[in-house]
């Protein structure tokens, strides 16, 4: 028995001592039945890699009122699917048994992790979306403020006069 199935098989039990189905992990996580049961047979080719495996283990641990901290970080021993350090690790490992590594990992390392700064910013406004918001300032100020300061001056003026 490898420590992937000794992982599995612990939050499986876990789970169904505490009397929880499935349908409401699924309910409570949007995890797809099928996937949950497959993670539960021990496959997980179906199941995503990195930062959303990371997520659904995390999620199955809270509903089932496992650690989710300490299970994500036993996922992560456990499975390369969990973190993406796992292929220097395992290499570095091999090499200290003098054994070939067999790990792959499925995206590329010339891979850009992140786009850059602007991520998460709004884009620029459009140069007419500028000269609108000018335009519409002009005549705010032109219109709504000075019309009652000339209505003022023209009535003043006018009553000097008589």
């Amino acid at each position: 028995m490898t420590a992937q199935d000794v992982f599995v098989g612990r939050l499986r039990r876990y789970r169904e001592r505490s009397g929880i189905p499935l349908a409401e992990i699924v309910a409570l996580t949007n995890i797809k039945r099928e996937q949950l049961e497959a993670f539960e047979r021990n496959n997980l080719s179906g199941w995503p890699r990195g930062l959303y495996a990371r997520a659904w283990i995390r999620a199955y641990a809270s509903v089932v009122g496992l650690d989710p901290i300490e299970t994500v970080d036993e996922f992560c021993r456990v499975f390369p699917q969990g973190d993406r350090r796992a292929g220097p690790l395992f290499q570095d490992m091999s090499a200290i048994v003098g054994h070939q590594s067999e790990y792959q990992d499925h995206r590329p390392a010339d891979a850009e992790r992140r786009r850059g700064p602007r991520v998460n910013m709004l884009p620029e406004p459009a140069w007419h979306v500028a000269a609108m918001q000018a335009l519409q300032g002009w005549w705010i100020r032109t219109r709504l403020n000075m019309r009652p300061a000339r209505r003022r001056l023209r009535g003043e003026v006018a009553g000097s006069l008589r």
